[in-house]
């Protein structure tokens, strides 16, 4: 389960699956025991969490459509 997390200083990037419009950005950071993920347009809503097992668990949705 994914926790939330205040905005810190982090190295974000943009995802490459975000759409080409500037509606939907999600921006990603990979820290040292866990991934952040955050609303580009929102910031300062703070970011998701999630340990290794879990973000590797959500990409392998994603890339299954399994998630929509």
């Amino acid at each position: 389960m994914p926790t939330t997390s205040s905005s810190e200083t982090r190295s974000w990037f943009k995802s490459s699956h975000s759409g080409g419009n500037a509606t939907e950005c999600v921006e990603a950071a990979h820290l040292s025991n866990s991934t952040a993920i955050r609303d580009s347009k929102a910031t300062e809503a703070g970011s998701l969490l999630f340990q290794p097992g879990s973000w590797a668990s959500f990409v392998s949705a994603l890339q299954d459509g399994r998630l929509r």
